[in-house]
């Protein structure tokens, strides 16, 4: 389940790139007045993710844009519209690090995947990383190896970012659904778009998060697929998803999709 959310400058701002942890932290804030502040304090999987501001750009005072945050968990995301509802109700505004926002309208979306065919773009990168025990399987370079791990590129093997990708799927859909679900099936075509590195705060020190952008697309879903993909839709993709990271949209209409 999705929330669209729009938003209105509440004066004219520059655009923060570095604003992940910035609207993670306001969205946990929205959590905790709804009943779900344990989900900060939660280790592991936080189950929610949510898209860049869009569009990508200054603002002058009154200028529009939208956020998507989505959930699996239902219950977190009618909690989460009525909090945002009181507070759009209230006047009261919402800031994200120095921009500040009215918020004008809170709607519900629900992504339903019942076609056979699907076709999924990136509106926000896929961040996989490769843990240290794999370093020989997959052949990463004695130079480039780092301690824990390191971010998957276009260089390493296609191998370790498709076995992280679909692991890390469906171990959130595990976890949250409490089940034991396993497959080696679940992706069919992909489409490199380009990678990236994108700067966030995490603790107060500033790393740089390597990523990239894919398109996803699937010619016959079988249910198992359209399952996880359903759960993947709310929950992101890859790691790193409650930072904002591997939001991804379905495309629908030759249009690709809201959030990027």
């Amino acid at each position: 389940m999705r929330l669209l959310v729009t938003l209105k400058a509440a004066k004219a701002q520059g655009y923060e790139s570095l604003y992940h942890h910035k609207l993670q932290g306001c969205i946990y804030e929205l959590l905790r007045a709804s009943g779900f502040g344990t989900v900060h304090e939660k280790e592991g999987y936080k189950f929610f993710c949510f898209s860049n501001i869009f569009p990508i750009g200054d603002m002058h005072e009154g200028d529009r844009a939208k956020l998507l945050i989505a959930s699996p968990n239902t219950a977190l995301i009618a909690s989460l519209e009525g909090t945002m509802r009181a507070i759009a109700a209230s006047e009261t505004r919402v800031h994200i690090g120095e921009m500040s926002f009215d918020l004008l309208d809170i709607k519900r979306v629900e992504i339903k995947l019942e076609a056979r065919t699907l076709r999924v773009l990136t509106a926000t990168p896929v961040i996989i990383r490769i843990p240290e025990c794999n370093y020989d399987r997959y052949e990463i370079p004695e130079s480039e190896r780092k301690q824990r791990y390191v971010y998957w590129r276009p260089k390493y093997s296609f191998e370790a970012f498709l076995k992280q990708l679909s692991e890390n799927l469906i171990k959130k859909y595990n976890e949250f659904h409490g089940t034991e679900l396993d497959t080696s099936d679940l992706f069919e075509q992909f489409v490199f778009r380009r990678p990236t590195a994108t700067k966030v705060v995490i603790d107060g020190r500033e790393y740089v998060l390597v990523g990239s952008m894919w398109e996803f697309i699937w010619s016959s879903l079988t249910k198992l697929q359209r399952t996880l993909l359903a759960f993947g839709l709310d929950a992101g993709f890859g790691e790193r998803s409650s930072m904002g990271f591997g939001f991804v949209n379905k495309v629908e209409n030759g249009t690709h999709g809201r959030g990027s």
